[in-house]
């Protein structure tokens, strides 16, 4: 009998333990989950918002922030969750009629955009507010914050920096990553560093009622994903030298590249005619890119790296080191200039009757005779092999979109121009000697070029980025280098670079005018024909300094403006002293004996 009680005590106590947790456990559904179940029992999808990263900042070399990110706000449409005749209470908010609400979503669906929809962009404050004021009245709309691109610039550097634009719908039937209304980089470092800039998006999940209103968060945001912002760019620009070129090239046409020979960074690039950054930023684009396209000066064009121009003169120190590698001349070898050069029945013409010169005084001089008897003994052969050599004719590799390749006539170029080597026009190769002809280079190119002379024959990979910083880690990682060495004895570089020194330091040199006491620059003037017949010719100066360890190569072109010791020479003079910090004056344009080159 005993045992019998203790076993019904048993059973009541076990049946009484489950009760008391089954009445906890429902009065914790239900009063304290109650709230949360309801929502999800009423939830008709889950829905995944995009987290759009802010993109990565832009730097100088000196630490200085250029280009940075400013909270925006986006009205985004949902084509399935909107109800047309809420088109009044939104059009009233934005300050249009209904029309106006149908065309910017019906625009939209024309260009196959469905789903989720940004139609306008940088809204105000008060806006915002008035459209989360009436969010349960506009199913389907919503403000999403993004990120506008800001500009802390001292220079412009638009073809440094580029643009960002909105992908568009043809874009988007081969990317994976982007959606309707992302911004991709267009132009500059945006687009030539866009992976490492956009960063990556993250995911935020939410349930979604019948009636299109989103729930604050799903499952307690265990499902999101993290977004990464975009890594930061640290470049090789010098601020101070980029603001004083783009000054120095204000008003006129052509390009400005300065560079570090020791390893390929760019201190400075200039396009002008260019454009301020700043309007392609914002819900002004379309209209502010239109002007910019139509513009007549086409200032959207990167001149440094796109424009092709006819190397003239600047081209002899070139021609100079293939005549010595080839064994073709030597220093103490001499032609004779009267003046002219008969070649068939025709008058090849000089600057002047020079006499007899060696190879450094043919550079200081810019005798075109020199060069063209020198390009008759190299033949097209030579000529072409050391053109490669420098890289004319291929991009230079800079970090930067769109770059052009230049003409360069090699063998096989001839041959599909004139059907074979034999119909070649009498001049050519006079004309290859002087850089004139079917060659045409980049101002790029010709900084690579004259870096390579500088710095004992490499050729570095030109690049404006040195260092890229992650945005997770804050680890900071310098971009590598590519570098080729050209096979040039240390003997026949110092002749040719005793020959540009002359050229700026000993009278007589083409562009001894702009001589900086106290600082050994070398450089070559350079006079090119333009296309047009009846413009001026363009304007070239290449240089770099000092003539031992140098520390800057620079190529100056300015179109249509004459001689190069008239007007790209004295603009170089300026830039060094900037560089080097020379603030003594120098004589004064007008006052120069220009020499023809």
């Amino acid at each position: 009998m005993a045992e019998l009680k203790f076993k019904y005590r048993l059973f009541v106590y076990i049946v009484g333990f489950f009760s008391i947790v089954f009445v906890l456990r429902l009065a914790y559904l239900q009063v304290l989950k109650g709230s949360i179940y309801k929502i999800k029992s009423e939830t008709q999808a889950i829905k995944a918002q995009i987290v759009y990263p802010f993109r990565g900042n832009l730097y100088d070399r000196d630490g200085n922030l250029l280009v940075y990110n400013a909270p925006s706000f986006s009205l985004q449409i949902s084509t399935e969750n909107f109800r047309l005749d809420r088109a009044p209470l939104l059009g009233k908010i934005l300050g249009m009629d209904s029309i106006g609400v149908y065309d910017l979503i019906f625009q939209n669906i024309l260009n196959y955009r469905f789903g989720d929809v940004k139609v306008l962009r940088d809204l105000d404050y008060e806006t915002v507010q008035k459209i989360e004021e009436y969010s349960d009245l506009l199913p389907g709309v919503e403000i999403v914050v993004e990120s506008k691109r800001m500009y802390n610039l001292k220079a412009r550097m638009s073809h440094i920096i580029g643009y960002i634009q909105e992908i568009s719908a043809e874009e988007l039937k081969t990317e994976t990553y982007y959606n309707l209304g992302d911004y991709v980089g267009r132009a500059g470092l945006e687009k030539y560093y866009e992976m490492e800039l956009r960063g990556l998006k993250g995911k935020r999940f939410v349930g979604v009622y019948g009636s299109g209103l989103k729930t604050e968060k799903f499952n307690e945001g265990r499902a999101d994903v993290p977004v990464k912002n975009g890594d930061d760019l640290i470049l090789s620009i010098d601020l101070k030298l980029q603001s004083k070129a783009e000054e120095l090239l204000e008003g006129r046409r052509g390009a400005i590249v300065a560079i570090d020979p020791n390893n390929g960074e760019v201190l400075a690039l200039v396009s002008k005619p260019d454009y301020d950054v700043s309007v392609l930023s914002g819900k002004n684009f379309q209209e502010n890119y239109r002007q910019l396209v139509n513009d007549k000066n086409k200032p959207l064009i990167n001149r440094a790296i796109q424009s092709r121009y006819p190397p003239g003169s600047t081209w002899k120190p070139l021609m100079a080191i293939a005549g010595l590698e080839e064994g073709v001349i030597d220093e103490r070898t001499t032609f004779f200039c009267g003046g002219q050069l008969m070649f068939g029945d025709r008058a090849f013409g000089c600057h002047g009757a020079h006499g007899n010169v060696n190879v450094t005084r043919a550079i200081q001089a810019s005798c075109n005779v020199f060069f063209y008897q020198l390009a008759l003994k190299l033949q097209l052969e030579r000529i072409s092999k050391w053109g490669l050599n420098f890289g004319f004719g291929n991009k230079t590799g800079i970090d930067l979109p769109f770059e052009n390749t230049g003409v360069f006539p090699t063998l096989e170029y001839i041959k599909k121009k004139f059907g074979s080597l034999d119909r070649t026009p009498k001049g050519l190769l006079l004309n290859y000697g002087i850089g004139q002809g079917e060659i045409s280079v980049t101002p790029m190119q010709m900084a690579v070029y004259v870096s390579a002379i500088a710095n004992g024959g490499t050729i570095y990979t030109p690049h404006l980025v040195r260092a890229i910083k992650n945005s997770l880690s804050n680890q900071t990682t310098l971009v590598n280098v590519n570098s080729r060495q050209l096979q040039i004895s240390p003997k026949n570089l110092e002749i040719v670079k005793k020959g540009m020194f002359d050229v700026v330091n000993t009278p007589g040199g083409t562009a001894f005018g702009i001589k900086i006491p106290g600082l050994d620059v070398c450089g070559k003037t350079g006079t090119a024909q333009a296309p047009q017949p009846g413009q001026m010719d363009h304007s070239w100066f290449i240089c770099f300094a000092p003539k031992d360890n140098p520390k800057i190569s620079l190529v100056v072109i300015v179109e249509n403006a004459g001689f190069g010791a008239a007007v790209a020479a004295p603009i170089a003079r300026e830039l060094l002293k900037e560089f080097f910090n020379i603030k003594e004056t120098v004589v004064q344009v007008d006052s120069l004996k220009i020499l023809p080159d």
